[in-house]
């Protein structure tokens, strides 16, 4: 089960933020003006897991024979829930587990607090909150996934811009959005995080930009950053039983001389 959000629908109303924080009982994260939009929360983190952008885009003179563009782009970004999940990979206390829907959900009365998980992630996703010290992210709802629910952001999305259900239906019915849409001359318009063979094996919530994703803050390239943990711990196992055998091989000298 997964999201497929559609930010060209979408229409900065942030009743999906609202609805995260009332379901989840999530503490308010000091609504600071960042004097960069007209968004108050900035950015995912331990107290915001549903986060609606504002990009404000101008292009009030023709370059190339382009016509100019003022545009919003509005966009509710989330945990990715990656199908090769970093976060999972260094989990020291297994507070961190994969669903029986293929999701992702942090165990709050498990972490310890430890942060190994906030740079393994390679969207930025996953915070430490504030005077609690455990980390804490979107659980697409995992309780009312359950009770057979759809997650509360989806549920109050007036527009249909987060749609939930299985990942097979939400790419086939993404695909023909985009391709409607650049029928309709938007050119840009495409998908993110929906291929499994991107860099973290798909992701089980994607989405439909009509931009880069850089303009979006959303990483071109993501790749999973524990990929190389297997090599590694294959280097310092060979750099450890090669210590090990320098360290005999001295004593057996040690021993042959007396």
């Amino acid at each position: 089960m997964g999201f497929f959000t559609d930010t060209s629908v979408c229409i900065g109303c942030k009743a999906c933020e609202v609805a995260c924080k009332e379901w989840n009982q999530i503490p308010d994260d000091g609504f600071v003006f960042e004097a960069t939009s007209y968004d108050n929360t900035g950015m995912l983190g331990a107290s915001t897991w549903r986060h609606v952008a504002f990009i404000e885009q101008s292009r009030p003179v023709a370059v190339g024979g382009d016509e100019g563009v003022d545009r919003w782009l509005m966009s509710s970004d989330v945990c990715k829930h990656c199908t090769r999940a970093a976060c999972l990979d260094v989990c020291p206390t297994g507070a961190l587990f994969r669903t029986e829907f293929d999701t992702v959900v942090v165990q709050a009365d498990i972490c310890n607090g430890c942060g190994y998980c906030v740079p393994a992630c390679p969207y930025g996703v996953i915070d430490r909150r504030e005077g609690d010290g455990r980390a804490w992210k979107c659980t697409m709802c995992y309780d009312r996934q359950r009770g057979g629910l759809e997650p509360a952001c989806s549920k109050a999305c007036p527009t249909d811009s987060i749609q939930f259900g299985p990942l097979d239906e939400l790419r086939e019915r993404a695909e023909q959005r985009v391709a409607r849409l650049r029928a309709d001359g938007n050119e840009r318009a495409r998908l993110y995080g929906e291929s499994p063979d991107d860099g973290v094996g798909g992701t089980g919530a994607f989405f439909l930009l009509l931009d880069e994703p850089e303009v979006y803050g959303l990483p071109p390239d993501p790749v999973v950053t524990t990929r190389d943990l297997p090599a590694m711990w294959g280097w310092a196992g060979a750099a450890a039983l090669s210590a090990a055998g320098a360290v005999a091989l001295a004593f057996l000298r040690t021993g042959e001389r007396r």
